[in-house]
């Protein structure tokens, strides 16, 4: 059963890149309601256990690098079938294949600097919610 809430970041190349308010735009635009959001940096240790489902892939140690290289901003989207609708407006994670008009496609580098992070799955939106947000930073 889907569900109405999804996580997002805004990873460090984009922030960088000055993309904060065109992604949040884009969000609202599709629908989207921010229910909880702030910027924050990911510690060493935080980015690891965000991330700790690829701690076997090759490209683990490069992932943590890059997500603790700067600010990110996290937010918890509602809308409903929310994760895999934001899925669609986010697009593939090489921004290469990704659809014309989504938000890597407009805004991503590579496939490791690809602007933003969607959950994958109901039950990881939920994980990845409680991990930035406690219950009353969420509305």
């Amino acid at each position: 059963m889907a569900t109405n809430r999804t996580l997002t970041m805004i990873k460090p190349d984009a922030v960088k890149a000055g993309h904060i308010g065109g992604i949040l735009n884009q969000i609202n635009e599709a629908g989207f309601r921010i229910v909880a959001m702030k910027m924050t940096q990911l510690t060493q240790a935080g980015a690891e256990a965000f991330y700790a489902v690829h701690k076997e892939r090759p490209f683990f140690g490069e992932l943590v690098e890059f997500m603790t290289s700067g600010p990110i901003v996290a937010a918890i989207l509602e809308k409903d079938n929310a994760v895999a609708d934001f899925r669609t407006l986010i697009g593939a994670t090489n921004p290469a294949e990704a659809a014309e008009g989504t938000i890597r496609a407009k805004y991503a580098k590579s496939i490791g600097e690809n602007a933003v992070h969607g959950s994958d799955s109901d039950e990881n939106a939920e994980i990845e919610g409680n991990f930035h947000f406690g219950g009353v930073e969420q509305f």
